[in-house]
Parts: structure tokens; sequence; C-alpha cells
């Protein structure tokens, strides 16, 4: 029985998008899904299910980082039998190339989080994207028009890092932007045997100090919002 998500088997569809903040599920639900339904409002962590096209969608928030994550996913397929799950978040970029309100594919996920190396007990796992959705995201951004970069991502467990200079290791390496999320949701997703992606929004450069509002964040990031709702579709 799930403790975290208040909510009934049956509420939830197969296909989850989960945006880190609790406020961009409620504006994704509001904005793009029709006959939308609040299913849980615990710990403020809003979750909903409609219909986008016809077909049932859900959008949960997952809180911030690798622990908040990992509990609402385990959650959602153990508890809800969810089969594909999209993280949809923001991201500082790595990289001059990529810039404020890009859009990231995910193809896979390095790690500064002791997660893993818990797990695979100081082996190296390497936490990748389903193909099946990637291949799907691909597509419907091409018929969106929408222009993207695919690759590496970091997911860190530091947001504010006593080193000023350490990011530049991953981007010496063409990791393209760090996150807090992805590395878990591929390594559960592939551990329970279901698909998993990571589209992300540029919200800010380490690179060039631009940044984004929160309020921008949760509102402003529609490309990325649309291509993860289409992919859902495909």
């Amino acid at each position: 029985m799930s403790i975290h998500i208040g909510a009934r088997v049956g509420d939830i569809a197969d296909t989850v998008l989960m945006p880190g903040d609790p406020l961009r599920a409620r504006y994704i639900a509001e904005t793009f899904l029709e006959e939308a339904v609040c299913y849980t409002e615990v710990r403020g962590m809003y979750g909903y299910t409609g219909l986008y096209k016809g077909k049932r969608v859900s959008i949960q928030g997952s809180g911030m980082g690798i622990p908040s994550i990992g509990i609402y996913v385990n959650e959602l397929i153990n508890d809800f039998g969810v089969k594909r799950i999209m993280r949809i978040g923001s991201c500082g970029s790595l990289r001059e190339e990529v810039k404020i309100r890009d859009i990231i594919l995910g193809m896979s996920a390095s790690t500064n989080s002791s997660l893993n190396d818990i797990t695979f007990r100081g082996m190296t796992f390497a936490p990748t994207a389903s193909y099946s959705l990637f291949a799907k995201a691909v597509k419907a951004a091409e018929a969106l028009n929408l222009d993207f970069h695919a690759g590496n991502i970091l997911s860190t467990d530091i947001f504010y890092n006593d080193d000023p200079e350490e990011w530049k290791i991953w981007s010496n390496h063409n990791v393209l932007a760090v996150e807090m999320e992805a590395a878990a949701l591929y390594t559960l997703a592939a551990k329970k045997g279901i698909e998993a992606l990571t589209i992300l929004t540029v919200s800010d450069s380490l690179v060039t100090h631009e940044a984004t509002s929160s309020e921008e964040r949760e509102k402003t990031f529609t490309q990325m919002m649309k291509l993860a709702l289409e992919t859902a579709i495909y």
C-alpha cells in the first residue's frame, strides 16, 4: 500500500509524467489535460490523471533529489502498476552550446550519488533511458519542429557545491547538463522492467550564469511539456 501517494488502484494511468515541482504538475494538468482529476495531495505533492488527445495520462510531482523521486517511482510501479515514466524537469547547462530554454533528452545519467555504489557494491552501473521512449520522443520533437540536444546528463546530490569549478570535470567529458533525479529513475526502471526517459529544459547556465525565475520554470517551459505529452501518445 502506498504511503506517499493518496490514490486508489486504477486512479493512475500506465504512463506518468513526473515534474519535480508539484505546482508544475498542477499547471500541466490544468492547461493540457481534459477531465483532469487530482488523485493525491499528500505532502503537497500533487498528482493528476486526465486525457490528452483521448489518451489517459497522469502527472505526478516527484520533489527534489534522488531520495524523493525514488520513493515516488517505487510506489508508482509497485502499488499502481505504472509502465512508463518520463521525468520532465529543469536543469543547469554545463556546455556553452546548450542555451537557456534548450531542450535535452537524457540518453544516460551519470551521478555523484552513492545510490548505485550501494546497490552494486562498488561496481559501476550505467543508468540509461529506454530506447523505445527515446525514439518516440525524437519522432515527436521532429513532428513539433523542436530542436533538442541528446546525450549524457549529470544527476547530482549537491545543489550548493563548495567547489565552484567541479562542474567542469563533467563538462570536459561532454556531459550536457546537471539535474538531480534521472539516475535514480533510470536505475529503478531497469530493475523494475519499465520504460523511462528524462526530458529537460535548461533553466540556468553554469557557463554564462544566466537563469530563469521559479515562476518561469513552473509555467513557461511549455515546449518540454508538449513534447512529453506527445511522446506519451505516440
